[in-house]
């Protein structure tokens, strides 16, 4: 790749290309909005990406990775984190031989997502350095920076980036270079690696030395920038922030923060020393302002009613003013729905019409929840449809806990839908329970990702297949049914009433590909066949699957 050329990218395109340009050893991640791409992207380059079942998984792989020496980037959208935590937690501890950089993929404004929380504070809680790009040229060059940090200090790096900096497009110039990686190699460090109490003490000890150094390291070195301008007004801002900020107040001195996690507070005391009046512009929680004044340095911050949902140029030039007035309602847009011809229509019209209540889960059949429907009752996480529902169950009067059934995706059953299943069996209900899993063959509300149940990798390669009604089975579940509600509904209605009247353990499997996947499926199958037969043909299917993978979104 040319390295003075222009190229239009987004953010996550930008990580990509940085992850392939620095030869990063694995890409490995689960897709969720807005982080998705980036691993599209990377294995589109050519790079080892890989879906895991789910973000701890994917998590743990990128550490094992890291310990062998090698480079490794683990992908996620927010919420992701909050599964992959566990290791995360610990793998500050154990610090890294390689490289590791976790990308959190915060959505404020819940454009796709069922909260808004914000990832910064991981970063504190778990003690780990973090990065925060403010468009596509800093996503490309943060993330060389964060593989170069992670290195340096044997530290995993978290780069948490934003829902408008994964989508938009900005220019990009790739003129950093960093040095390609050393052949991998594991060296044995039982105490640093095996967690015991009287190991993780000590590396304990040794975190907080490293976070010291990077401290310092960010208040000399760090990827901040300061704007002088004129004196009356400072603001400091990190992140898509800035440019609002940038646009609203362009004569104002800025210090833009680029690590965020540990702050160079020191420069930012010396910053507010020259001005006479000094605003923090963030979106999110008042993660900086807090943490600022927290060092006794005196700042603005934003008004309660800023903290939801995205800032934009209006919003900062309200904050700039102390504007705490009524904000505009914005037009009320088209409400999401299932696809006409959705297979989970005849399965949500027949839970509605049996008065069934619905432990609901993510996935595109959340729209369940939306009329004419109507017909989810909780929808809590990724996994929850079935300990919820068997929540329910236990506790309530034996006529309702009769009626409860657990509805979840063929991805969200790999992804954590598995333990439920588990917990199913070793506590059941007194009356039985019933779970509901709509297979429609792809992770359909991310864009058509492979998962463990479609025997595809990534990059649509055929790979071992997890069958779910095996699965039940050898767990001990007897009655496993898999049926295609749109193929027969009436058997599928009656098949969901004989299911809640037995007051057994139930496996449901209503099984019919998505509309917008079932071509593609098919196209799959026919190359892994032609492979499996040695055909000729096995090249030209190769690059029609290659060419329909790279342009997924």
């Amino acid at each position: 790749m040319n390295q003075s050329q222009r190229y239009l990218w987004s953010g996550d395109e930008a990580v990509a290309r940085a992850a392939r340009d620095a030869q990063v050893a694995w890409g490995v991640g689960y897709p969720g909005t807005p982080s998705t791409e980036i691993l599209e992207n990377l294995a589109a380059l050519g790079g080892k990406a890989r879906w895991s079942p789910n973000e701890k998984t994917a998590l743990e792989v990128g550490l094992g990775a890291a310990f062998a020496g090698a480079r490794a980037l683990v992908t996620m959208k927010h919420v992701g984190l909050n599964v992959a935590a566990d290791p995360l937690f610990t793998a500050a501890y154990t610090g890294v031989s390689g490289a590791l950089v976790i990308v959190s993929a915060d959505d404020p404004g819940m454009a796709s997502s069922q909260n808004e929380q914000d990832n910064r504070h991981y970063a504190v809680a778990a003690g780990v350095p973090m990065l925060e790009p403010a468009d596509s040229q800093e996503a490309y060059d943060f993330t060389l920076a964060a593989l170069e940090i992670s290195h340096r200090w044997h530290t995993p790096v978290l780069l948490r980036m934003t829902t408008r900096v994964c989508h938009s497009q900005t220019i990009v110039v790739p003129n950093r270079r960093i040095e390609p990686p050393p052949p991998a190699d594991f060296q044995r460090d039982i105490q640093g690696r095996v967690m015991i109490p009287a190991y993780a003490r000590p590396a304990h000890r040794r975190l907080r030395k490293k976070l010291t150094e990077i401290e310092a390291w960010n208040e000399s070195s760090g990827p901040n920038e300061e704007h002088k301008g004129k004196p009356a007004l400072g603001i400091i801002t990190s992140g898509i922030s800035y440019a609002h900020v940038a646009e609203v107040a362009p004569d104002a001195s800025i210090l833009k923060l680029g690590m965020t996690y540990p702050l160079p507070m020191e420069r930012i005391r010396l910053f507010v020393g020259t001005v006479q009046r000094c605003v923090v512009i963030e979106e999110g929680d008042p993660y900086l302002v807090e943490a600022i004044r927290a060092a006794g340095i005196a700042v603005e911050g934003k008004p309660e009613m800023y903290r939801y949902g995205e800032l934009s140029v209006e919003r900062v030039r309200r904050i700039l003013a102390g504007d705490t007035s009524p904000e505009p309602v914005p037009p009320r847009g088209k409400p999401p729905q299932l696809c006409q011809g959705c297979p989970h229509r005849t399965a949500f019209t027949v839970l509605n019409k049996l008065g069934c209540i619905v432990s609901g889960d993510i996935g595109c059949y959340t729209l369940g929840v939306l009329p004419p429907f109507e017909a989810m009752d909780t929808c809590v996480c990724m996994g929850a449809s079935i300990t919820v529902g068997l929540g329910l169950r236990h506790t309530l009067p034996a006529e309702q806990a009769r009626r409860v059934v657990s509805v979840i995706g063929d991805s969200t059953f790999m992804h954590s839908g598995i333990t439920g299943l588990v917990e199913m069996v070793y506590n059941p209900p007194p009356q039985g329970h019933v779970v509901l899993v709509l297979d429609n063959g792809t992770t359909a509300m991310t864009g058509l990702q492979e998962h463990p149940g479609t025997g595809r990798m990534l990059n649509h390669e055929p790979t071992g297949k997890v069958s779910i009604e095996a699965l039940a089975r050898s767990l001990g579940i007897t009655n496993v049914r898999v049926l295609d509600p749109a193929a027969d509904p009436a058997g599928f209605e009656e098949a969901l009433r004989q299911a809640l009247d037995a007051e057994k353990l139930t496996l449901l499997v209503a099984r019919r590909p998505c509309l917008l996947a079932a071509g593609k499926i098919r196209e799959y199958e026919k190359t892994a066949e032609l492979q499996r037969s040695g055909c000729d043909c096995q090249a030209a299917g190769n690059d029609q699957v290659s060419a329909g993978g790279a342009t997924q979104t």
